[in-house]
């Protein structure tokens, strides 16, 4: 059974957002999936720093879900003992999810502005989604909600993933591009079956994918990046947008090859 620990932050300085309603929504998805077998869901709340590194240790969670503000550079939002916030920095995330880097398969950051995190994180854990930009509380249950829908059903994660931006474009609402999936295809998913060694080819095979999946993946971070640009004239974002779609389809298909490869 893999667990999925929930770790959600609100802090009294801050604007209050629907944590608990996300919170219900995938405990409800995956009642109604039928896998309560398979998935393990444990929260904490109100968590402050040190509560993080505790419920990591106790609930050895396979999936980590983050649900809260973020600040960009600055990190992410806990609550320090008053309750107010109390940022953690990118350089400490990281350094966390290292020493749990045997242990955790994926990392969502429902939360503002967390790509930063995510890139870090990503340095030891196979799948990490953060958000781009501020993300409204109701992109952000429907990310989630379609996203363990996907993940109930058997998906991989890049498909849960793509489930969830396509869950918030089914609501009618802004913001399926926020989302971002970081995937480092050196780092190994934890519980993985282990397959006998590759042919020397097909290694090379392998290296040569790799490097392609990362200069398309820098393409879209570039890309996605000059769409937040205020002064666009709409014929340049239409255009930007077709880009980005046309280099997340090359992504996919870069990602499915090495899948069929390995």
């Amino acid at each position: 059974m893999k667990t999925i620990l929930i770790l959600a932050a609100n802090p009294k300085d801050t604007n209050q957002l629907r944590l608990d309603e996300e919170v219900r929504e995938i405990d409800e998805v995956l009642r109604q999936a039928g896998i309560k077998d398979e998935f393990e869901l444990k929260q904490r709340w109100a968590v402050r720093p040190r509560d993080v590194q505790q419920a990591m240790l106790s609930c050895n969670p396979a999936i980590v879900h983050f649900s809260g503000h973020g600040t960009g550079e600055q990190g992410l939002a806990l609550e320090d003992g008053e309750g107010n916030i109390k940022l953690v920095d990118t350089a400490a995330l990281a350094g966390l999810f290292k020493l749990f880097a045997s242990k955790v398969e994926c990392v969502i950051l429902n939360a503002c502005y967390s790509e930063v995190q995510a890139e870090a994180i990503a340095q030891y854990i196979s799948y990490v989604i953060g958000m781009s930009q501020p993300i409204e509380d109701k992109a952000a249950i429907e990310f989630a909600v379609g996203f363990y829908n996907a993940l109930g059903a058997g998906r991989s994660y890049p498909d849960a993933f793509d489930f969830g931006c396509n869950n918030i474009q089914l609501a009618g609402i802004a913001g399926y591009q926020t989302p971002v999936l970081q995937h480092n295809p050196d780092v190994v998913v934890p519980n993985a079956s282990v397959e006998p060694k590759t042919s020397l080819v097909k290694e090379e095979q392998l290296a040569e994918l790799r490097e392609e999946y990362d200069a398309v993946n820098e393409e879209v971070k570039a890309l996605k990046k000059s769409l937040r640009i205020d002064d666009l004239t709409p014929k340049q974002r239409i255009k930007l947008k077709r880009q980005i779609q046309e280099a997340e389809t090359e992504r996919e298909n870069l990602e499915f090859r090495r899948s069929n490869l390995e």
